[in-house]
């Protein structure tokens, strides 16, 4: 992994172990995704709702997104916050989350996705600027956070407006669904990881790891580029899928 330098923060280092476990989160994702789709088109028989096996699934592939979340947010400002860069990149959050949100309702109507992991995302990017001074604070914070979300719940927060906050007493009808409370909390462990990882005084062998198989430079490749591909893939199963959906009919 290359050590990034310290002289400009306006340049863009990438650290390839934070690209790879961000491309390993895509790849589970992939794998549910396509599951996903094949029970859309009745080529099989998944139950995501109900199945543990799916459900602890979705956890570890969103609680790896949302770590490196943090520990990217930290990676990216400890040199002081590119308000640029970082608001250009705010700006593509926004504008995929609202496309998101706009072809779920045309595909799936009632249970359309109002608040998912990137509108989460682009929320969480604003909040966790206010705590990246901050290094035990967002382990203890970012821990009561997860234990409140998986905790308590109270029907105030079953109303319309107020679900994207989370601690619903029942979840609401949607594809997607990434609320503020517990995830705001991974988040803030990925800040207080990015702290305790890169902020030694010296950077350790294993964090001067490059990337050297093909299997992990496709990783980082994905992990790189985690926006466009995150927006890209579905429409590009269930292309490929229509065929097949459609030969299964008439066959």
């Amino acid at each position: 992994m290359n050590s990034p330098r310290r002289s400009n923060p306006s340049v863009s280092h990438r650290i390839d172990g934070i690209d790879v476990l961000r491309g390993s989160a895509i790849a589970m994702m992939f794998i549910y995704h396509f599951c996903y789709d094949l029970s859309y088109y009745r080529l099989a028989n998944f139950d995501f709702y109900q199945t543990p096996g799916w459900i602890y699934f979705r956890i570890v592939i969103v609680s790896t997104f949302l770590l490196v979340v943090g520990m990217s947010l930290h990676v990216s400002t400890r040199q002081g916050l590119h308000r640029q860069r970082f608001l250009r990149r705010l700006s593509w959050l926004l504008g995929c989350a609202a496309l998101v949100s706009l072809s779920s309702y045309l595909l799936f109507a009632e249970r359309w996705i109002f608040f998912g992991i990137l509108h989460f995302i682009a929320l969480a990017s604003v909040l966790g600027l206010l705590f990246r001074r901050f290094f035990w604070l967002n382990f203890w914070l970012g821990s009561a956070i997860i234990v409140i979300g998986l905790r308590f719940t109270l029907p105030l927060f079953d109303q319309p407006m107020l679900q994207w906050l989370g601690m619903v007493t029942r979840l609401p009808g949607t594809e997607d669904y990434v609320p503020f409370v517990p995830w705001f909390g991974v988040v803030l462990l990925g800040m207080f990881l990015g702290k305790w990882i890169f902020e030694r005084p010296q950077i350790p062998v294993f964090l001067r790891w490059q990337t050297q198989s093909v299997i992990s430079r496709l990783l980082a490749l994905g992990g790189r580029y985690s926006l466009p591909v995150y927006m890209l893939h579905q429409p590009l199963f269930l292309a490929m899928l229509y065929p097949v959906y459609l030969l299964s009919k008439h066959g």
